[in-house]
This record gives structure tokens, sequence and C-alpha cells, in this order.
């Protein structure tokens, strides 16, 4: 292991780098605590225990096993490495195995317990599965049969688990759609299930949060049926630091608070961190004609990336990710001017914002050098600061560290920067050592799981130095000895920033960890406020399980395992659950009888909810010629992506989209080399469904009668987004030039979701010198810091909301600034908006003024994802805008 210190000192390059420190935070080292395992640990398990280097177990383990082992739920919330899984594994398997039972007779055989494992991921469950058969070898109990089970097992095999196995790991996917729906040849597992152990817990907010919190409920039903009323499970979950576990493991499982006892006091030892914040350099300005080309032939400065949620210019790309890989970030997305006539200076049509385009071979995310986070070259008056790409940045330290025979991580935003910061790290490395390059690779969702596999095992033993990675790496998987840990731009919460630190320095020793700052406001004011990223509280995971668009569909589901009785509806919203029965009773789904509710369709109920809200079947991409399955586009992402004509990328090769079939779900496409890309533009807008709650501000204007105070309106409710792909063009690369425009026919999506707005007079705007000509771009910019800076308050990523600003909207009849969460039926980010108005508009002031650039920049104002291209714009009059918002004039 290095020293930290020495790490940050290759890094700032011997000082000549130190300008782009702008912070260093020293953690100090952290002594250990440990006590003994209870006396109801079996003799051979606690000698694989002592086989491992765990016979004297932290404290934090015993009160965690000691709490489950009494029949306690247990809230399990310490840091990365600190043995989480001891704390569930012996209680677990020793409920397997019982306590002085002999286990020779067949009575005891048949009492033993099941256990069932869930992550969010089937890598973590399959890094599980070697550590609990490695611990089981170790102790001789050869007779505690553990597997993995999921969609990719076959038939057979799931045949002889149902039977056999006593700990099945699994996915809520699985759970979802198999287990429960086919609970008869489960009987076996539910009958005797002693323990359910939720791994990553953190990992369930959202919609996909309120999901599982359900079908938790629904698992809980089940086992209660085979068991008898009152009995069930113990809930385990193990989670990163978060705020309020208790309340939110009681949340996710569907228990009382008081059920629930929470084990946070993190006793393993912790080596000496030094957390650096980092902000890449000013670039000089050059002529984008003349960009260089990477290596497969594109030119960085002119990549769009392809993402398009629900149809809508202003709906934020789609965040659901392959099965084994959730949550890796979304790439960033092209802005695409609006179809719709929009013109800048009358403000007549909603500005729109966080639209996707389509595609491109490569795409870093970050403003790379003469361009904007979505590829598109930016107008110069918003050129006049321009800095690096954090991804760039990313890779010339990543390089640096395995140069000097470093271990180390870089986490991304997306799967390709995963692999274009290993790509450049390679390229560099390769001008010192032609040894080196294959020191240093990628990691992310989409590769083979034995792929997976070979990288985790090359990083733990060293024939690895470094990986570039999603957040996959982020989630449980055991990857020790790491020396540093870059990370890439926020990554959404505090949460997995920690829980991404934590990868460097495990097992007591020193680590190093870098946050490069994106051209971002959030990531550009957390920089520049240090005390919000290490004085702030870990947020608390945000979900909302009487989410009536999530709920409706899991009582179906409910119903079809077993009819739905009234007394069992607490366990699912009470009142709001018997709203929507009767509703959904009404429209003939399910059907009221004396002993309850009923599904009455011969389609399994939950293939008709899709628990990680992408809102519909993925679209395959096909190559019509030789009919093998490329891959799978998102459904909501599908009408920008991978229309009529449309360019699609798969490792580097392009495709051209022959046939687009809606029915079907199905893109044909045929391999060609183009030298060119395509843009999808779409149209929008926006009405207010229902108002649940509203405030205001008054505001106190020099010389203003008191009797007619102007005020500041703020509402929270219910939204429809109605949005429509119309067109697309296509441009040349490098350079950007438009070859063409084509027209599309393609249906409008809607949807319903939960808003914030804020909206003001016009008397407000003359006071902040806002005239119609300015503002519509005073409005557009404030929405977009505005999205930029709710993260920093809220359990969320700016990729999970969306926003629209007009100068006069119908519904409030005032100039309005809309931000909305891009999931259906909301997953409280809005309302976590609408409850700190104040503090999130003041962060947002602060953040613009904070800013440098004279006139706007990716900073401050500008988005990725702007579906009018980042224009109309004006930074100064935003400032003006929110100052007069909240002090009542221009400061």
């Amino acid at each position: 292991m290095r020293q930290s210190d020495e790490l940050l000192n290759i890094l700032t390059a011997g000082g000549r780098r130190a300008d782009r420190l702008r912070h260093v935070h020293h953690i100090p080292a952290r002594e250990g605590v440990s006590g003994e395992w209870p006396d109801w640990v079996l003799p051979e398990l606690l000698a694989g225990l002592e086989a491992r280097g765990a016979g004297k177990p932290w404290l934090h383990q015993v009160q965690a096993a000691s709490l489950a082992w009494s029949g306690t739920h247990v809230a399990l919330a310490t840091s990365t490495g600190s043995g989480k899984s001891l704390a569930y594994w012996v209680p677990a398997l020793s409920a397997v195995r019982g306590t002085g039972a002999d286990m020779s007779r067949i009575e005891s055989v048949r009492d033993r317990g099941t256990v069932l494992y869930l992550s969010p991921t089937k890598a973590l469950a399959q890094d599980q599965l070697h550590s609990v058969t490695q611990l089981l070898r170790e102790s001789g109990m050869t007779d505690v049969a553990v597997d993995t089970c999921d969609g990719d097992t076959p038939f057979e095999a799931r045949k002889w688990i149902q039977g056999h196995s006593d700990v099945i790991l699994t996915n809520p996917d699985y759970v979802h759609y198999s287990m429960l729906p086919g609970h008869a040849r489960w009987a076996r597992l539910f009958k005797r299930l002693r323990y359910v152990i939720i791994d990553e817990g953190h990992a369930y907010r959202g919609v996909f949060g309120a999901h599982v919190a359900l079908i938790m409920r629904r698992l809980r039903r089940i086992a209660q049926y085979y068991q008898g009323a009152g009995q069930g499970p113990t809930f385990i979950v193990a989670s990163a630091t978060t705020a309020e576990p208790a309340r939110s493991v009681a949340r996710l499982i569907g228990v009382e608070e008081s059920r629930v006892a929470e084990v946070t006091q993190d006793t393993s030892p912790a080596g000496r961190k030094i957390f650096a914040l980092w902000q890449p350099p000013v670039l000089v300005p050059f002529d984008n004609s003349v960009a260089p080309t990477s290596s497969d032939g594109f030119t960085r400065a002119s990549q769009p990336d392809p993402f398009w949620d629900l149809g809508l210019t202003d709906a934020p790309p789609s965040t659901s990710p392959p099965s084994d890989d959730p949550w890796a970030m979304p790439t960033a997305s092209p802005a695409t001017q609006s179809a719709d006539g929009f013109d800048a200076l009358t403000g007549s049509s909603p500005i729109a914002d966080d639209s996707p385009a389509t595609s491109a071979a490569f795409v870093d995310e970050e403003l790379t050098s003469g361009s904007t986070s979505d590829g598109r070259i930016f107008d110069a008056p918003h050129a006049d600061e321009v800095r690096r790409a954090a991804s760039a940045e990313a890779a010339d330290l990543l390089a640096d560290l395995a140069a000097h025979s470093a271990r180390s991580l870089a986490f991304t935003r997306s799967r390709r920067a995963a692999e274009s910061v290993a790509t450049h790290a390679q390229e560099e490395l390769a001008q010192v050592n032609p040894s080196l390059p294959g020191k240093v690779a990628a990691y992310r969702g989409g590769y083979l799981p034995e792929e997976r596999r070979a990288l985790e095992t090359a990083i733990r033993t060293g024939d690895l130095l470094a990986l570039s990675t999603t957040n996959a790496l982020e989630l449980g998987v055991d990857i020790s000895g790491l020396d540093a840990v870059l990370i890439v731009g926020w990554p959404g919460t505090r949460v997995s920033v920690w829980q991404q630190a934590g990868r460097a320095g495990r097992a007591g020793a020193e680590g190093l960890v870098v946050f490069i700052a994106r051209e971002d406001p959030l990531d550009t004011y957390l920089v520049h406020h240090p005390e919000a990223v290490f004085d702030a509280p870990i947020e608390a995971t945000v979900f909302d399980p009487h989410n009536p668009y999530v709920l409706a569909g899991q009582l179906c589901t409910a119903a079809a395992e077993l009819p739905l009785r009234l007394s069992e509806l607490d366990m699912f919203g009470g009142s709001v659950a018997l709203g929507l029965l009767n509703q959904l009773t009404e429209r003939g789904t399910l059907r009221r009888r004396e002993l309850g509710w009923y599904w009455t369709h011969e389609q399994n109920a939950a293939d008709f909810t899709s628990i990680r809200g992408d809102g519909g079947r993925p679209v395959q991409v096909v190559e019509r010629e030789s009919g093998r399955l490329l891959g799978t586009v998102d459904s909501s992402s599908a009408d920008g992506q991978v229309h009529n004509g449309a360019v699609y990328v798969h490792q580097g090769s392009t495709y051209i989209v022959a046939e687009y079939d809606l029915r079907d779900s199905v893109a044909f496409v045929d391999r060609e080399a183009v030298a060119y890309t395509t843009w999808s533009r779409d149209v929008t807008s926006i009405e207010i469904t229902s108002t649940l709650e509203t405030t205001r501000w008054d505001v106190e204007l020099p010389g203003t009668d008191s009797g007619s105070t102007p005020h500041v309106e703020w509402g929270f409710g219910n939204v429809d987004v109605h949005g429509q792909v119309v067109s697309y063009n296509r441009r040349r690369i490098p350079s950007g030039e438009i070859l063409s425009n084509d027209p599309l026919d393609l249906p409008v999506r809607t949807l319903n979701t939960a808003a914030v707005w804020w909206s003001v007079s016009a008397e407000l705007l003359e006071v902040a010198g806002l005239d119609m000509e300015e503002a519509p771009g005073a409005l557009h910019a404030a929405e977009h810091a505005s999205i930029g800076l709710l993260p920093l308050l809220a359990t969320c990523d700016r990729w999970d909301l969306g926003g629209v600003s007009t100068s006069l909207h119908v519904d409030t009849e005032r100039a309005t600034v809309f931000v909305y969460d891009a999931l259906a039926g909301g997953a409280g980010f809005a309302e976590r908006g609408f409850g700190m108005a104040r503090e999130w508009l003041t962060a947002t002031l602060e953040a613009v003024k904070s800013c440098s650039c004279s006139a706007g920049c990716p900073a401050c104002v500008q988005s990725p994802k702007c579906g009018n291209g980042n224009n109309p714009l004006s930074k100064d009059g935003a400032i003006r805008l929110l100052e007069t918002v909240l002090f009542g004039q221009p400061q």
C-alpha cells in the first residue's frame, strides 16, 4: 500500500498541478473495537470464521448478528469494507443448521431454516455466493446448499434449487416476476424462511425503491400464508451509511419503525484518508475544425449520445439499466432544437430541457475542448471559460497512478465514459512503457459475467492496477487493498460518494480519494464549498410505496398470487389501496368477491409491472442481414434513439436503422460506416392536472404599498408532460454541419408525474430589469441551474429530473419554472424541492454568481440535456431574477 501523501504528490506532479486542487480534507485513522461471537454460533462455523481471520469480530458485527438472532429486524448501516456480510451470514447460516441439533436425524433436516438473499445486481449475488461458499467450506458445513437463482438460471437448475437449496441468492426482479407469482413451486422456501437479507439497501430509492418495498410486503404476505398468521422471516438490511436507517428499512419492509433496530456505529478499523476536491484547468480556445480525433475515428468535440425518455423534449435520459448494472449512469445527451416554432425573443412557447437525442460512437459526458457536454459546438458567448473534460483529466490521473504501480479505481457516470477513460489511460501509458497499457481496463454492465469475474479477480490479485468503472463496483463486490479512488463527477448522492470513497484504503490501510468536478453547476458548487461534501448530513433514502402509479400494478400482482383480503390492506397503504382496488374493479382489471379481490386474467400480472420504472418492453436491436441481436434499448428511449434512419452504435461499429417496428418493439439495422450522426428533435408541453400544495413568498419591494405586496407563488402537484419526436437531422462529423432534416411520424407520449413550480408576476420581472426579450433566457437559465442544484438537497441525480420554463404559462398565468420527477407518478424529488424551496433557490443563486464565466457555461446555467440547445440563456438575467425573488431587488 502507498502512503496517501505520496499519491497526492504524484497527481499534482510535485506541485505543478496543485492549482487544480480546490480543497484537501484529512480523515484520521480509526482504531477497531472487537467483541466475541455469541454462544449460539455453531462450533464448526466458529472454526470457519477463525480460518478467515474473523474469529474476533468487530463489535457492530456482534450487535447486528445478535439482534437478528433474537428475531428483531435489523438496519445495519456502516461504511464500505466494515464487514457487514458476516453480520448477516453468521445468524443466517446458524438458522439453516440449527443450534446444537443432531443433523443426522431426519426431523432436524426437515425443520432447518431457509434464507433468501437479495441484491440489486447479479454481480453482487455472485460475489456473495463465492464468499459464503468459501466460509462453508472452511467450516466443513458441506450439507448447506447455497445457490444463485435468477432469470439466467436454466429451468432444470431452478427445479433442483426449489427442492433442495437452503440459501438462495437472487434479486428483486426475480422475486417479483417468478418466485412470488409461482410461490407454490417455492413452498419449501417460504415454509421455512427464517431470514431475508437485503444487501445495499440504500440502492432502493425512487420508483424502483417503491416497487421493491411493495414486493417485500408481498413476500411477507406469502410467507405468512405458508407459516401462519403473525409468522414470517426476520429482515436484515445492510446499507451504506444513510440518514434515518431504521425509518427507511421500516418503510422498505412494511413494518412499524419500532420493530427495527439500527446498528450504525462502525467499529472496524480504518486507515488515514486524504480526500481531495479537484477542478480541471481552463482550456485555451482552439479551432474545432482541426480538433484531434480519437482512436475510433470520431472527433471528441462532436459526439452526441443516444438518450430520449418517454418521447419528451424535456424528459431526462432513461436510467433503466440492464439487469446486472441498474445504476450505471446514462451518458449525456445532445440537446435538440425544439421544432415547435419557439421564438426565443417572444417566449411564445415553453422552453423544455433535458432532451436527449441520438447516437454517436464516442461521448465522455464532459465539456470537451470547444464543445458542450452534448457534443455540439457551442456559441462563442458561452465559451469564455471552458474547462478540460473531467473524464480526460481522470484518464491522465489514472495513468499517473498506474505508472507508479498504485492500485486504483476511477468511478465514471456512464458505461461509455468508463470505456473512454480506460482507453485514454492506456494510450498515455503506452508512451511510458509498452507493458503498462495491459494493466488498465474498463469494467461496466453489458460485459459477460465471466468477463466481469475475471476483471474482479485481476484487480484483487494485482494483475490489473486500475479499473475505469461505472458504479457497478460501488455495490458491495469485494475489492480491497486499493490505494486510490477517482470519482469522476458527482454520483448523485453523498451516500454514493462515501460508498465509492470507501474502496480506497480498505482493511485499515491508508487511501486517497479524488473527486474530479465536471462542468456542471452542482460539481462546481461542491469543489468551492467543501462543507457541502464533508459537513452536510448523509441523505435519507427517498421512495414512496403509496405512489398510485406503482401501487396499482403491485396490488394486481398481489391479488394474482392470493386473493387480496380487506384485512390485508393496511400492509399496502390502507385507504389509498382501497381506493385503487375499487378503481381497478370498476375497470374490470380485478373482480371483487366475498373473500377479497381476484385477478381474473390468464396472463401473469407481474408482467404488466416493470419495477425498474422503464415504462415498457425494451426494444430489441437486430442486425437485419444476420438476425443477430445486437442489444436492447429502453422503451422510453427508443423513439429518439432507434427511429427510422437513426445511427446506432455498437462496440465502435455504426449501423443505420432500416425499420423501427413499434408494435413488436424491434429495430432492424444495417451495418454501414458513415461520417455523420443523427439527432432527434421533439416538441413538448406541460399542464398542471392537480395542485396538492401551495405557498407564497411575499416580496418586499422598495417603495411598494404593503397592501399590494407582490409575491412568488410556489406549487407542488401532478402534471402531464406531453412530447413527440417529430424529426431528426443528420450532422456531419466532426464539423456538425447539418446535412438534412427529415420528418418522423411517431406517437405523442405522455408522462404523468409530480412537479414543483414557482411563478412570478410581471411586476417582479420588471423589478429584476427583465423585459419580454430577456425574460425567457433568464427563466431558462434559472431553471437549468436549479435542476443542477436540487440533487444537493434531495436523494437524486440530475438525470432523475426534467424541467420546463416559460414567460407565460396557461395554468399559472404567470412566468413559471417547472421542475419535475422523470418517472411516472413521481419519486419524491420535486416534493423535496417544494419543502426546501428557499434553501434550494439560495444555493442556486450562489452557484450561478460564483461561476467566473461572463455569459454562462456548463458549470452554471448550461445543461447537458437541454431540449432547446441552451438557447436562449441569460446568466445575468437569472442572477437578477433570483435575487429579486429571494431579496426583493437585484443586489
